[in-house]
């Protein structure tokens, strides 16, 4: 796939990434966990763990300017082990297979504003399709007051199921999102401040899921929605 960036009209080109693209994730990555001015919204992978994903455990997608990489993403085949996500959105032992992650997703700074998270979501989808790899749950973890990431879930039709601690006690959304899923009806909304935790942790324990991004005096909230079937459920 090739396009334009809009911001400057540069060219650039989506192409998917192998292990010898390792060094230059590695590099892209590094340059923006250090730009970072709250480093614990972005959890940074290891080398071994794109190794693994680029071993054929997953899938990883990349655009290039000028032969130079300046964003990625990536899809992981997650293996079954007791921090599933599977596990944080109610699934049973069975069902963890059908689950795969959207990974983590890196943007060089220079390159924000040209929608390239949401061109390589679209891209990497398409790719995954390709592959005819099983699959029913995408999940994925995004930090609270990580906008951008946020913006780019909801944009996806993803939806939060749980808010919890993962990865050595960080605090993150849980978003899931059915393979081929119909838009539900909501019937119920609410808005709580992105800041009141334990305020979307009740509602989440309730039915509740977390369907949209706003933001109200300067402040930013999750809006909440509930369907007649998980009003029913909850209060069976």
């Amino acid at each position: 796939m090739k396009g334009f960036l809009k911001q400057n009209n540069e060219p650039f080109f989506v192409s998917r990434l192998y292990t010898e693209h390792l060094s230059d994730i590695l590099s892209l990555q590094q340059l923006v966990v250090d730009q970072l001015e709250q480093k614990d919204i972005l959890q940074p992978l290891a080398e071994e763990e794109y190794a693994y994903i680029l071993q054929g455990n997953g899938l990883m997608l990349g655009a290039f300017t000028n032969n130079q990489l300046i964003a990625f993403r990536a899809l992981l085949f997650p293996p079954i082990d007791e921090e599933h996500l599977g596990f944080d959105i109610g699934l049973s032992k069975e069902e963890l297979k059908d689950v795969i992650y959207q990974e983590i997703s890196i943007v060089h700074p220079k390159a924000r504003g040209n929608g390239l998270q949401q061109i390589l979501a679209t891209f990497i989808m398409d790719e995954l399709e390709r592959t005819n790899k099983p699959y029913k749950y995408i999940c994925c973890t995004v930090a609270p007051f990580n906008i951008p990431s946020l913006k780019d879930k909801f944009a996806q039709g993803m939806e939060i199921a749980a808010l919890k601690q993962k990865y050595g006690h960080r605090l993150r959304y849980i978003f899931v999102k059915t393979r081929n899923n119909i838009n539900r009806t909501w019937h119920e909304y609410v808005s709580v401040r992105m800041d009141d935790i334990s305020g979307q942790q009740t509602l989440l324990a309730n039915g509740w899921r977390g369907i949209a991004l706003e933001q109200r005096n300067h402040k930013y909230c999750i809006r909440f929605g509930r369907s007649y079937e998980e009003v029913s459920r909850s209060s069976s």
